[in-house]
């Protein structure tokens, strides 16, 4: 055990001020000299910044502040030493929570915004087309009380057709609007409209790569499970060029 050991073991003693007179003052006049004590005594005094050390003494059993100041002062330090790891997982946890939200909102984001610059673009295609329309082909829908029609606007230059369906009411359950290119060679399905509300279905496409030359088309209401074949439902419209 070496001289220093000694203010090493009565560090608590002197801080919580149960040393004698003379060891107080052997101890004092270490710190004058020791930065180490001096800096573990200052933390030792701020630890115990919020016991009751103010109250007059009361001589304790031998060896019990030591024991009940060591307790606190594990405690204390146990506590911090939890709660520093426990603060940073935490902050560590939000960080990540966040990282983990961003990154999924950001796919969802870059899907919407594909979407609408999808649709942007294909209603900007349709509104190109009818405004270099050659011809506008048109035919008027009877369903029930309802007066509707089929309106086709050509593009002579780029051989694409606008074409829009209005004033139905939703198809069938288990059915939908089927639109047709009268080939030379038979019947060759366009888009499937699928109705939403009231509002009027549009879409703009290109001439079929099969089937002869385009001679008309045709618009009816075929099963949904009907992706092939010929036209087995009603005819509700019939346009030749």
């Amino acid at each position: 055990m070496n001289p220093h050991d000694w203010f090493l073991e009565h560090r608590l003693d002197y801080a919580t001020g149960i040393l004698g007179r003379d060891d107080n003052a052997t101890f004092e006049a270490h710190l004058a000299n020791c930065a180490e004590c001096r800096e573990e005594i200052a933390r030792i005094e701020h630890d115990l910044r919020w016991l009751p050390l103010k109250v007059a003494p009361v001589a304790p059993h031998p060896g019990l502040s030591r024991r009940i100041v060591s307790s606190v002062l594990e405690g204390r330090t146990s506590g911090r030493r939890w709660l520093l790891p426990a603060a940073l997982a935490a902050s560590v946890f939000l960080v990540a929570a966040g990282w983990v939200a961003g990154h999924r909102t950001v796919p969802l984001l870059e899907t919407r915004v594909a979407e609408l610059q999808r649709r942007s673009a294909a209603l900007e295609d349709t509104l190109s087309v009818m405004r270099q329309a050659g011809r506008v082909l048109q035919a008027g829908i009877d369903i029930g009380e309802r007066r509707g029609g089929l309106v086709i606007f050509t593009d002579e230059t780029t051989h694409r057709w606008s074409v829009v369906v209005h004033g139905l009411p939703p198809a069938p359950a288990g059915t939908a609007y089927q639109f047709w290119f009268i080939c030379s060679d038979g019947m060759v399905r366009g888009a499937r409209m699928l109705q939403a509300g009231d509002s009027p279905m549009m879409f703009t496409t290109g001439m079929p790569e099969r089937g002869g030359a385009v001679l008309g088309a045709a618009l009816t209401v075929e099963p949904m499970d009907a992706d092939s074949g010929p036209p087995r439902g009603k005819q509700l419209a019939h346009l030749m060029l």
